[in-house]
């Protein structure tokens, strides 16, 4: 894969146009299909980059969007079906395209097997929200995967870790520290836990209060 992707994606709304953005702001090659002419509008007059109005589940519009020398296809409408028949669509008409589908939480993992990724924009948005709402000692960087959460987590004055080395920390199997104080290494056995220090954490959902209850007291 080369540093600089080939990304077209399927729906120009809210969440296609900013992920449109943020991938051009990284240097990628973005091209929309967005089929509201209105929609179409208000991006060309923020937009340098390609748009091109259409139907994204027609094979013609696809194939005009570049399907045939694109890296990536990311179906991003507001429909779970329609984005999966965009996906399916490039799939057959570029085998090698990598493809993802905005899904409804509703859907969950079931479409894994018809595309390379799914996303949960929604999700993200609350785990935002969530950790606007619960402040900055503990928040959720990330779902990677299934249900397992990159976390960032303060260590609190008392906790039962605070100040002492992971070696001498029994955390549970599913938990694993990530990082050393404010992310400048990789965690290693004589990581030590500094009160106030702020950790990656990768942990599985059945041993998290075990973990906050080590980490937080």
């Amino acid at each position: 894969m080369t540093s600089t992707l080939d990304i077209i994606i399927a729906g120009g709304g809210r969440v296609g146009f900013q992920t449109a953005e943020i991938l051009a702001d990284l240097g990628h090659d973005v091209t929309i299909i967005e089929q509201d002419e209105r929609v179409v509008t208000d991006i060309a007059d923020e937009w340098m980059a390609t748009v091109i109005q259409g139907d994204s589940t027609n094979p013609d519009i696809i194939e005009q969007a570049g399907i045939d020398q694109a890296d990536t296809i990311a179906a991003l409408t507001g429909e779970t079906g329609l984005n999966l028949a965009v996906c399916l669509a490039a799939s057959e008409l570029h085998p090698g395209v990598r493809t993802v589908a905005r899904i409804d939480r509703a859907a969950g993992e079931a479409y894994t097997r018809f595309v390379d990724a799914v996303v949960f924009p929604e999700r993200a948005g609350a785990r935002v929200a969530a950790n606007e709402v619960v402040g900055s000692d503990v928040q959720t960087l990330a779902d990677v995967t299934g249900t397992l959460d990159i976390m960032l987590v303060r260590v609190a004055e008392g906790a039962p870790a605070a100040g002492k080395q992971l070696t001498d920390v029994r955390f549970p199997a599913g938990a694993l520290i990530v990082s050393d104080e404010d992310g400048h290494r990789i965690a290693r056995s004589d990581t030590t836990l500094t009160p106030g220090g702020r950790y990656v954490v990768a942990v599985e959902p059945n041993v998290a209060d075990e973990v906050m209850n080590l980490m937080r007291g």
